[in-house]
């Protein structure tokens, strides 16, 4: 008995160091993005930012398309199924719009950016970290949270959100293309039903939620490279954690704004 409250105790201690070293390492951060920012700061920073936009947004919208129209169908496809035995295939509409606007666009589109962005930056620093780089910039006055992670964070902060939103117009045009193929409801009488089914506060949930994951991947991700101890085996251990871990947080995050959201926010 004595050995499992060790353990417990053991494990829990690791997991509020880690969190306390997450709220450490985001409150640099913030103090640090000044840095980042146009026209005010370094113009190599922004630079660097623009760069990772590219790299966390350009790049992996392609993968969020492709996600987003095959979860689009299916969610309608399985609506549908249902749906249809009670005469309501019109609720599959409100079913898809709804439902990308305030969690599978946003969701879908952090896991992507997790398995993507993520893994990169836990590997990139944790490489800078087993090659001394981080050691050089110190030694240069340079802060590693300033040079390496803000860049990462203010970027992540603005591709996740613009993400979300092209996950959900595709995950919404695969419903329309359900619809239509299954229906034949024409497309503008479509998009009228989706207007009417999506008000301002679906959105401004999913952006926030959005936020919230970016910032989960990012620091996440940075920790795990900050951590690195050792050879380069263990930044293929570091990239592993960095995956799972952001994974795991964002969907905890998910469950706790949704229930947050349910409970406080009226009809």
């Amino acid at each position: 008995m004595a050995n499992v409250l060790e353990s417990v105790g053991e494990r829990t201690i690791e997991h509020l160091d880690y969190v306390g070293s997450l709220n450490i390492q985001w409150w640099a951060t913030l103090r640090a993005m000044g840095q980042s920012l146009p026209f005010v700061g370094n113009r190599y920073r922004w630079q660097a930012t623009v760069r990772q936009m590219l790299e966390i947004g350009v790049d992996a919208m392609p993968m969020v398309s492709v996600m987003a129209i095959c979860t689009g169908f299916i969610l309608a496809m399985q609506g549908a199924s249902e749906l249809r035995r009670f005469g309501a295939m019109q609720y599959v509409i409100d079913l898809v719009a709804v439902g990308f606007t305030r969690e599978l666009g946003p969701l879908l589109t952090a896991i992507a950016v997790s398995g993507r962005s993520g893994s990169a930056f836990a590997a990139e620093i944790g490489t800078m970290k087993v090659t001394e780089e981080l050691d050089s910039l110190r030694v240069m006055a340079l802060e590693p949270v300033e040079f390496v992670l803000a860049p990462k964070y203010l970027a992540a902060l603005i591709s996740v959100p613009c993400l979300s939103i092209i996950s959900n117009f595709f995950g919404i045009l695969a419903g329309g293309l359900f619809m239509f193929l299954s229906t034949r409801l024409a497309p503008p009488l479509y998009v009228h039903y989706v207007f009417n089914s999506i008000n301002l506060r679906d959105v401004i949930t999913g952006l926030i939620k959005s936020v919230v994951f970016a910032t989960i991947i990012a620091h996440v991700g940075c920790l795990e490279g900050f951590r690195v101890r050792g050879g380069p085996d263990s930044v293929g251990r570091s990239t592993t954690s960095a995956v799972v871990k952001s994974t795991f947080l964002v969907i905890v995050a998910d469950a706790v704004f949704t229930a947050i959201f349910y409970f406080t926010v009226k009809p």
